[in-house]
């Protein structure tokens, strides 16, 4: 049985007044959680809102980075029939609150107090002109290395704290007859990794580059340096990574096919769900020489505006079940994210999951939290998607140099806005 907290408490009031209206009412839900470790997250929110006699309608969209589900969701919302709840990030719920077309939330989010649980970095997407429009479910941070704790060991090496460290590990892992490095070629996988990259070259000039987007950042040594890197680790992946999911290149080094991974904390869903624990399985670090600063994204349920009082009480229902502590603690745990509020203890959570919550808390004191580029929440869709172009023109050989990248980037972005 759960623990009832106060906010829980409240949150079941209001809850179970509207569950007498919306009990015979569904939930249309488009997402793009189709891989095993977050599907098994996604259960646990249909769990909770089948407790509450309330049906759940699955409108699944695959792709690891949510293009094709915002594709889906268009061709819904222009034939005026929206879903109930779609999983958005960053600018794209912007984007689509300027429209008009987000629903309102503050009749759950003022009497259960998200203004003083969910960080501001959070709030500053999931609230438009004042008024709270989605319910943020986790907080993911981007800036992981997941690697096979059998090929680390194998190498005689530890876990590496820089890049000359990282480029030791991935050439003994090469020598040792194993993909060192497993990826996907795709555009936002291309650019998770490229994130990481301009993240290590300071937390100031991540924020010069792609949240202020300051020309000379953009097309500067740095930005060059970053891109270098890039090219050395295209020789440590694969002949056969074009059009690899995400999930796929985690299963690479789950099953010993490659040493490690550069993906965001969605990953760790992977490995647990194969049976895999942290320390023993594989080994969680953040990207070498990004120690003290978090990329993030965050998933989030908008909520549109929908006709008939019932379906409006069963949108209020979920968006107060997403934030109830027990549920973010339960959901987070099982998708390798953390809490989308600051006030859920790590007590279920594993090592790297505590890590997770620990990190998180120090860079948002610090002012080293940024939102991802690669995912949404750095720039706006036109921003991203011209990074995304050139991030994997480099990665796929169209540039020789750093240098001629980091001009194309300057170039691009500065097209794009």
């Amino acid at each position: 049985m759960r623990k009832m907290t106060k906010g829980m408490v409240s949150a079941l009031a209001l809850t179970f007044g509207l569950a007498s209206v919306a009990a015979a009412e569904d939930v249309e839900v488009l997402h793009w959680w189709t891989a095993g470790g977050e599907a098994a997250a996604l259960n646990v929110l249909k769990e909770d809102l089948a407790k509450q006699g309330i049906g759940w309608v699955d409108m699944p969209v695959a792709g690891g980075g949510g293009e094709a589900a915002m594709t889906a969701l268009s061709a819904r919302v222009t034939a005026g029939d929206p879903p109930t709840a779609v999983q958005m990030l960053g600018f794209d719920i912007t984007d689509w609150a300027e429209q008009g077309v987000l629903g309102n939330l503050d009749a759950v989010a003022g009497p259960e107090g998200w203004d003083n649980v969910i960080p501001a970095a959070l709030q500053a997407f999931s609230k438009y002109d004042g008024h709270w429009i989605a319910a943020p479910v986790n907080v993911h941070s981007t800036n992981w290395v997941w690697i096979s704790k059998a090929a680390l060991d194998k190498t005689g090496l530890a876990a590496p704290t820089t890049w000359d460290e990282l480029i030791a590990v991935l050439d003994k892992m090469k020598e040792n007859g194993i993909t060192p490095l497993a990826h996907g070629g795709q555009p936002w996988q291309d650019a998770t990794v490229f994130d990481s990259l301009v993240l290590a070259q300071g937390t100031d000039f991540y924020k010069a580059a792609f949240i202020d987007l300051d020309p000379e950042a953009l097309g500067g040594e740095k930005m060059a340096a970053a891109f270098d890197q890039l090219l050395k680790l295209r020789s440590y992946v694969d002949d056969n990574f074009s059009g690899r999911d995400w999930n796929l290149a985690s299963a690479m080094v789950i099953n010993g096919e490659a040493g490690m991974q550069v993906m965001g904390d969605w990953a760790k869903g992977e490995f647990l769900k194969a049976g895999q624990k942290p320390g023993e399985g594989f080994i969680c670090i953040r990207f070498p020489g990004t120690q003290g600063a978090v990329t993030f994204n965050a998933d989030q349920f908008a909520m549109f505006n929908v006709k008939g009082e019932e379906k409006v009480k069963a949108q209020l229902a979920m968006a107060s079940a997403i934030e109830s502590p027990s549920f973010q603690s339960a959901f987070n745990v099982v998708k390798g994210s953390v809490p989308a509020r600051t006030d859920v203890p790590d007590t279920d959570f594993d090592d790297c999951g505590k890590k997770g919550i620990k990190d998180l808390a120090e860079a948002n004191t610090n002012g080293t939290l940024f939102g991802s580029m690669a995912h949404g929440y750095g720039a706006p869709a036109a921003v991203k998607n011209a990074t995304y172009d050139v991030i994997t023109a480099a990665f796929n050989g169209e540039y020789t140099d750093g240098a001629s990248a980091a001009a194309a980037l300057k170039d691009a972005v500065a097209a794009a806005q």
